[in-house]
């Protein structure tokens, strides 16, 4: 069986210090940017995984408590995992006035204290001494139908992960977060590291996030202002049949890993059931030497005789899983744990400094499991220089009957992974050549296009100051989008049609002059970031430190193995650039020619809204008459005809059916 394996990112980052380094009060820079703004009423906090959000949090919460007259606060995290989070932190001893405490009773996250959760979330609004309580998502949605929207009043709602919040009237999360800021004086911070959802519904209304101040800190910001951290490197193994008989080729023992199997429903699950599934990993780490009964750790002893200690997370029996978490949540030392084995925990705000590496089966459906799941390996850590994120993919296959999905959960990792190349890498400023660059602008970060439209309104800077991530993840998960990957769509269709479309659906009351102007900074940032920018001789700029910037003189940027001289960069010439060429380059040299001309004729019949019985009209009729006409030549899709193009979709329809052997139809001649 063959496997494919290629490194789509690999980032290298300065090492400042900057994102770890502390203020006077104890704060980070991340934490320090959130604290300047602790005194608005709605405020959302995006930054990445790892950053200290949940710090950030301690320090606002606790001045709306002593300066700001909020009497109570309610943290809300996804799962219980991630209580551990807010636990009891000495924050006096960095220099701020206060520390951070919950009370035992009140931490509803804790798996020793489980009884009668929703009663003891009622009884902590009577308390006059309790100030703060630490729960679950689904604690506050089901407490809070039983209580009114003034309880509220003056207490400080913090949701943590609040991507799970959803704009949809039946979301319950949502229904809180509406009922607190509109029917109540409470006030609200907002914490997630994504702002992306798989289901395409918006996270808020737009009038309603229109009311929360932002506070945005990027993963470029973070990565790079590490002390230890240096490389983080994404990467896609592909593989042919089950990925039980691969995974192995990936898995280093030697690296502290989480493996994320794929769900029942996947396509990567191999009907063993997760258990087995699980079983076998275990069987490839090494032999069974015991397990520990009363932590739930399992002990493996590997082929060159080094003992392993492996969480088993898939279990579903709540005693051993509530056994196995308190463990990871008491997690003190590098050696406590070696291997993690997950299925849907261990993502969100699950905290294991010393991972370094995530192993995921199977396509994820949504852009913020993959950015949630690679922000486990991202924290800073004394020893761990590069860190990593490798997805198991299976092959797309003539053969298979659902070879449509296969080719669409091998383009949706591929979209993924372009998104996480664009917010991984540093950000560039681009100005019109009418406008004045300012004297303290990084020069070496400052591209002037000829032809940009100025930001004409708060609403175009806002979106291209604090949503332009947001704006790239909802193109690149657009059909219309996805399919361009094939490489087959002219660029001036997809930079003047199709992203259009996205940023229109996204933003409708937007002009077409606005669209116009994000438009030209979406395709800008998104070519700029998937491209090398190196000086006249060619060296990246990247890697050149402050005090060695190059002279005056062209800065060249390297696309589709072309240079373009950025000093003579426009927007004319933009337009002429395929934004997604990247992506057509990895799956080129990822697959093979047979599995690439899978991918490629699914996609061009997926173009098409053709039946099957227009497509064997075709075939006995137009289509038997071109190819005798043209001495058996088979008709292509990129022809300009499209009378041509259409027969081109029928024959490719056809072929796949063969291929597939559905209701054995055959060709004739």
């Amino acid at each position: 069986m063959e496997q494919f394996s290629n490194s789509i990112v690999d980032i290298s980052y300065q090492q400042t210090g900057a994102a770890t380094a502390v203020n006077a009060l104890g704060m980070r820079e991340m934490q320090a940017l959130a604290y300047e703004a602790r005194d608005k009423r709605f405020l959302l906090i995006k930054a990445p995984p790892a950053s200290g959000k949940s710090r950030a949090l301690m320090f606002i919460a606790l001045d709306k408590l002593v300066n700001q007259g909020i009497k109570k606060v309610v943290v809300a995290v996804p799962e219980k995992s991630i209580g551990r989070s807010f636990k009891n932190t000495n924050l006096m001893s960095g220099g701020f006035f206060a520390n951070w405490e919950v009370p035992t009773y009140f931490n509803l996250t804790d798996v020793k204290n489980e009884q009668d959760k929703k009663g003891r979330f009622k009884e902590f609004f009577l308390s006059s001494k309790a100030k703060v309580l630490v729960c679950a998502h689904a604690t506050l949605r089901n407490a809070t139908k039983e209580l009114n929207d003034d309880t509220f009043n003056d207490v400080l709602l913090a949701i943590d992960e609040f991507h799970h919040t959803s704009a949809d009237a039946n979301s319950n999360l949502g229904d809180v977060v509406r009922r607190v800021m509109n029917n109540s004086t409470g006030h609200i911070v907002a914490m997630t590291g994504s702002y992306f959802r798989g289901d395409g519904i918006p996270v808020l209304r737009a009038e309603d996030e229109a009311r929360f101040y932002p506070i945005t800190y990027n993963y470029y910001q973070q990565l790079n202002g590490y002390k230890y951290l240096k490389n983080l490197i994404l990467g896609y193994h592909f593989y042919h049949g089950s990925y039980l008989d691969h995974i192995g080729e990936v898995l280093d023992t030697r690296k502290k890993t989480i493996i994320h199997i794929p769900s029942v429903n996947q396509r990567a699950a191999t009907g063993l059931g997760k258990y087995q599934e699980t079983a076998e990993i275990m069987r490839v780490i090494g032999t069974l030497d015991h397990k520990d009964y009363n932590t739930g750790i399992y002990y493996v002893r590997t082929a060159d005789g080094r003992m392993l200690k492996v969480a088993d997370l898939v279990e579903d029996e709540q005693k051993e899983r509530n056994m196995v978490q308190a463990y990871l949540q008491n997690v003190q030392h590098r050696d406590d744990v070696d291997i993690i084995i997950a299925l849907g925990t261990a993502k969100e705000g699950f905290d294991w400094q010393w991972c370094e590496m995530c192993l995921t089966v199977g396509v994820r459906g949504s852009l913020t499991e993959v950015i949630q799941i690679i922000g486990r390996c991202t924290r800073d850590c004394e020893g761990k220089e590069t860190a990593r994120f490798v997805n198991m993919i299976a092959m797309p296959e003539a053969e298979q009957a659902e070879v449509k999905v296969a080719v669409n959960d091998f383009l949706k990792a591929i979209t993924a992974s372009l998104l996480m190349e664009q917010v991984m890498a540093p950000s560039w400023k681009f100005k019109t050549v009418k406008d004045d660059v300012e004297p303290e602008e990084d020069l070496s970060r400052t591209i002037v296009v000829e032809g940009l439209k100025p930001l004409s309104s708060v609403k175009t800077k806002t979106i291209v100051e604090s949503q332009l991530d947001d704006l790239k993840a909802a193109i690149l998960q657009d059909d219309m989008v996805v399919k361009a990957l094939s490489g087959s769509t002219t660029a001036e269709t997809i930079t003047q049609h199709l992203i259009p479309k996205v940023i229109r659906e996204r933003y409708p009351e937007l002009s077409d002059v606005e669209v116009e102007e994000v438009r030209q900074r979406v395709l800008l940032d998104t070519i700029i970031k998937g491209n090398d920018i190196v000086d006249e001789k060619g060296n990246p700029i990247s890697t050149i430190t402050d005090d060695e910037q190059p002279s005056e003189g062209n800065r060249l940027i390297k696309i589709a193995n072309r240079f373009i001289n950025i000093d003579k960069l426009s927007i004319n010439l933009i337009d002429t650039i395929n934004p997604f060429q990247r992506a057509y380059e990895v799956i080129s040299k990822s697959v093979d020619a047979k599995t690439l001309k899978v991918i490629q004729d699914t996609i061009a019949e997926q173009k098409y809204d053709m039946t099957l019985e227009q497509a064997i009209m075709l075939f006995k009729g137009p289509l038997k008459e071109w190819v005798a006409a043209h001495d058996g030549k088979v008709p292509s899709v990129d022809d300009p005809d499209p009378k041509v193009r259409e027969l081109a979709v029928a024959f490719v329809k056809m072929w796949n059916l063969k291929q597939r052997k559905v209701n054995g139809l055959e060709f004739e001649g």
